[in-house]
């Protein structure tokens, strides 16, 4: 077992089946040394966590949850589109999050270090990135957070 997996097994973090694309994407894209994975919405356990806006319709907690499980199933894109080897990512190089928010929410950056705290627990240093927060009126299935990624591999 990699390091990778050592801890998301001490954070008592199984990785989901990565969800199959519903359109024309493709889950994740290498391009080089560094792999895209596509937006990623907060299902656990085939339910979506959060739905509606943040914060009339879902708390900034659960929001934050969200994002984390949204990185959750990120991670089980990049185990999968790198043949199950987690120890091939070097470094998360770029998060973005995308907030389905209220008018007059400013908040994002809250919300999205659900995902980007938990980068740091599983990668350490190698897991701080650059990273937007941005609020939108709308996500897919009304999802209340959505995260992309930019991992570093080898």
């Amino acid at each position: 077992m990699s390091a990778i997996e050592n801890r998301l097994a001490d954070l008592g973090i199984t990785l989901p089946e990565p969800p199959r694309p519903v359109a024309s994407y493709l889950p994740a894209v290498q391009s080089g040394n560094l792999l895209m994975v596509s937006g990623q919405i907060p299902f656990q356990d085939g339910e979506l966590l959060a739905n509606g806006a943040v914060p009339s319709k879902v708390s900034i907690d659960l929001a934050t949850a969200a994002a984390r499980q949204c990185a959750i199933n990120g991670l089980a894109v990049a185990k999968s589109a790198l043949g199950g080897e987690l120890e091939r990512i070097r470094r998360v190089v770029r998060l973005g999050v995308f907030v389905q928010c209220d008018p007059g929410f400013d908040a994002q950056p809250a919300v999205a270090n659900g995902a980007s705290d938990f980068m740091v627990e599983v990668f350490g240093d190698a897991g701080r990135h650059a990273r937007a927060a941005v609020g939108v009126n709308a996500l897919p299935l009304d999802s209340a957070v959505e995260v992309e990624f930019v991992f570093e591999v080898e």
